[in-house]
């Protein structure tokens, strides 16, 4: 099957659009891994996470942080284990999604991506199977920005030489397609992947 969607740009959110909710099983892993309380832990683990998404401050710095908040003294093992078991809950994905992404591709489609993520994602994006899709790849840390923030949008916009309204932007929370909607994109709230398919080939129509 194809997909074509003339004279725009679909982009594509990461997180729980592409990838997975990272499951119970991965979550209780890291929390073991730590060897710390999940509430306080799990506080503290996204109140860093802009810092880590921004690129203003590194791996290390993020779960040191993450030590200080829960009273942990981490080794530089376990820092390393809890930085894979992080990684490997957000890395799997979505085969549904991954499959429209390559019919987009298939019938043309121009298609790029955009993720709030910090540095350590941005190669594991650009050089897995489903980069030979996308276009462009535009990674948070690497922009001094995140979404909802309006310029990361528009260095996207400029970046694909396109106009927010050539924009068709995909992502799971609300408050950022609300965001690029502001702009004049047209934009998905993705809750599951019938529901995006249903979206886009409604667009191709």
């Amino acid at each position: 099957m194809t997909l074509h969607i003339a004279d725009r740009v679909v982009v594509f959110d990461y997180g729980e659009v592409i990838s997975l909710e990272p499951s119970a099983a991965d979550r209780a892993a890291i929390v073991a891994i730590a060897g710390a309380d999940a509430e306080p832990f799990w506080a503290s683990y996204w109140a860093h996470r802009d810092g880590l998404d921004l690129g203003t401050i590194s791996v290390p710095e993020y779960w040191a942080l993450v030590a200080a908040d829960t009273g942990a003294t981490w080794p530089a093992s376990t820092v390393q284990r809890l930085w894979a078991a992080d990684f490997t809950s957000w890395i799997s994905v979505e085969p549904e999604v991954i499959d429209l992404i390559a019919e987009l591709h298939a019938g043309g489609t121009r298609i790029a991506l955009l993720s709030n993520a910090g540095f350590d994602f941005s190669s594991p994006f650009r050089f897995s199977p489903m980069a030979q899709f996308f276009e462009r790849m535009f990674v948070s840390a690497e922009m001094d920005a995140i979404k909802p923030s309006p310029g990361i949008y528009l260095e996207v916009t400029d970046g694909l030489g396109i106009t927010p309204a050539e924009l068709v932007f995909v992502d799971n929370k609300k408050i950022n397609t609300d965001a690029a909607a502001e702009l004049g994109a047209t934009v998905h709230h993705f809750v599951h992947a019938e529901g995006l398919r249903q979206f886009l080939t409604a667009l191709a129509a």
